[in-house]
């Protein structure tokens, strides 16, 4: 997910407290992390429900892992972001590689998040293709077979906003999503506890068009793993209404409809000629027939709280009490710890590498009344959680 907020291709030079400089090992065992206590596990879980409704509230989502501290959609990250007390990780932005296996790439280019760009054997795989509408010039999960892109190695996808992420670069292959469900299994053995995650559908339209369709890949794997009911840890998501619909038809789990800016189109109505912005999907009209078929909505920040034109915070709008008057979830996003992802008032100096006032931020989202947050920096996330919590 995302369109990123200040794109980090500013280099900067401020110095911060990063807590990945206290993690060692794949994973990121933690050593003595101050104010870690939540890191054991979730502590506010509401007893005695199942499913989606037995998750904390709110629920603190590890945003590709902890990506703030391993570059994403990387074992590493995935298992750092359980360390650092993510209730839930979003292991997958799932797309295809050219013979059917889903692998958890940020997009199906793959240039700015793999080392291909230094492979001479896939040099002449660079090409320009039309992705959603925009033209797009790197290399292609869909022109790789499997075999082809395990050999391929990943990297920091922002490093002037991330820096000490190139530490890293080169340690993790890119995962399967048969391999992320595996590992699902394997993490909730060995810790003790129900791990859950939060794959997304990328580009559906696109791949579909491509003779390469998600959905039903996606179904037949959770079919696969038992993971494809109601209460089953494993919430879907995708910006695509009709992905979702599909979804819906296909398994019982989870669902949420992942929302852009106010006026943007969803890919797939666009290309069916349905004239609907975003700003129409969140009205009460819309938001009711999206809770025919989905059970949550993920939200742009800006949707739940605008930015003024210097950017900073304005007032909220009502998006939070009208998705739940019709019995939606909320779980925007992102909230990240560097001064460019965050509202002007809460940015300290201006390095693009650079720690704001997060806590600030996370505590005028929580007052909102949303029910989770996705999050770069987890810990930053449950810290923030306890803050609120205690009033």
């Amino acid at each position: 997910m995302d369109s990123d907020q200040g794109d980090g291709r500013t280099r900067g030079t401020g110095r911060r407290a990063l807590l990945g400089a206290a993690v060692l090992g794949a994973g990121g065992a933690v050593l003595s992390l101050p104010g870690a206590a939540g890191a054991a596990g979730p502590g506010t879980a509401a007893p005695g429900r199942r499913g989606l409704k037995g998750l904390p509230v709110p629920t603190v989502i590890g945003h590709r892992g902890a990506s703030g501290y391993r570059p994403e959609h990387t074992f590493g990250s995935y298992e750092l972001a359980l360390d650092l007390g993510a209730d839930v990780v979003e292991a997958g932005d799932l797309v295809s590689t050219k013979d059917g296996h889903l692998v958890c790439r940020h997009e199906p280019e793959i240039g700015g998040t793999t080392d291909v760009a230094s492979r001479p054997e896939f040099a002449g795989r660079r090409t320009t293709k039309s992705v959603d509408g925009v033209p797009t010039t790197g290399w292609f999960t869909e022109d790789f077979t499997l075999a082809e892109l395990k050999t391929l190695r990943a990297v920091e996808r922002i490093p002037a906003n991330r820096p000490h992420n190139t530490l890293y670069d080169g340690r993790w292959d890119i995962p399967t999503f048969a391999e992320v469900l595996a590992w699902q299994d394997e993490q909730t053995r060995r810790r003790g506890r129900q791990v859950w995650i939060y794959p997304e559908i990328k580009h559906p339209t696109y791949f579909r068009n491509l003779g390469l369709g998600l959905e039903e890949r996606v179904a037949k794997l959770l079919r696969r793993h038992g993971k494809d009911g109601r209460n089953a840890p494993v919430i879907l998501q995708s910006f695509e209404p009709t992905s979702i619909q599909r979804l819906n038809r296909l398994v019982d789990n989870p669902l949420v409809l992942l929302l852009s800016s106010a006026d943007s189109r969803p890919w797939d109505l666009a290309e069916a000629g349905d004239p609907r912005t975003v700003a129409d999907l969140v009205t009460p009209k819309g938001l009711r027939e999206i809770a025919g078929y989905a059970q949550g909505i993920g939200p742009t920040l800006d949707l739940v709280v605008p930015r003024n034109a210097d950017g900073t915070l304005a007032e909220p709008t009502t998006l939070v009490s009208d998705a739940h008057r019709v019995g939606l979830i909320l779980h925007p996003y992102t909230l990240r710890n560097e001064n460019p992802f965050l509202p002007a008032e809460y940015r300290r100096g201006g390095a693009a590498d650079g720690y704001g006032d997060v806590f600030g931020a996370y505590r005028r989202y929580f007052g909102t009344g949303i029910d989770g947050v996705f999050t770069d920096n987890p810990d930053t996330g449950v810290l923030a959680r306890e803050d609120f919590l205690k009033g």
